[in-house]
């Protein structure tokens, strides 16, 4: 019976030949990618799981696999591509979803951000990434209304995260509400006293801190 990982890949092949490569040489090709990506050789990396999408070009795991590389490497529209074919070859798949987020948001693209986030919340809507990452792409985009209801819903759940509190405090910020704001970024400080962001803002909203 094949692995798990050559089955995955294996379903996504279009057309009736199936390429030929072994399980052996596929593991290697995986350990030789993670041992480089381990040591941010981003491009032997790709290179090392060049041979896997060869022989499967259609395949999930290597198309999710080289969209990671890629945005790892800066290649973001390339990154996009294999995910994008990552995600025609399993439209329900969340990691695939999150993982496209990633070379969009580095090129900025918040409403597409916003429209793979809707996405995965239409599938699990408490994910804390897709929710995170929406809020912050609605933030971006100033549809604060949006933003802030999805961070007051997460952080009932999430009562101390710090990434969702900073997104409320910048909230408050955009919404010119600065008493709030300072009263937020104190919260996070509290509970993450090296916190960039709220140390950041607080330096702003309260100069005599400085």
């Amino acid at each position: 019976m094949k692995n798990t990982l050559l089955a995955l890949m294996v379903f996504a092949l279009t057309g009736s030949v199936q390429a030929q490569l072994s399980d052996t040489a596929i593991r290697n090709a995986y350990y030789s990618s993670y041992r480089y990506d381990k040591a941010q050789n981003y491009a032997d990396a790709i290179k090392a799981m060049s041979p896997v999408l060869a022989a499967f070009p259609d395949g999930y795991t290597a198309n999710l696999r080289m969209g990671w590389l890629h945005y790892l490497q800066g290649g973001f529209s390339t990154a996009r591509h294999h995910y994008e074919k990552a995600i025609k070859v399993a439209p329900y798949s969340i990691e695939a979803k999150l993982g496209i987020m990633l070379p969009l948001l580095a090129q900025e693209k918040y409403e597409e951000v916003e429209s793979f986030c809707k996405m995965v919340v239409r599938i699990d809507p408490n994910n804390y990434t897709a929710n995170l990452r929406l809020t912050y792409a609605l933030r971006l985009q100033k549809k604060y209304d949006a933003a802030e209801e999805i961070a007051t819903r997460l952080l009932a759940y999430f009562p101390t995260d710090v990434s969702f509190l900073n997104e409320f405090g910048l909230l408050k910020v955009a919404k010119n509400d600065r008493d709030r704001a300072i009263r937020v970024f104190n919260d996070v400080v509290i509970l993450d006293p090296e916190n960039i962001v709220a140390k950041a803002q607080l330096a702003k909203l309260v100069p005599a801190t400085r």
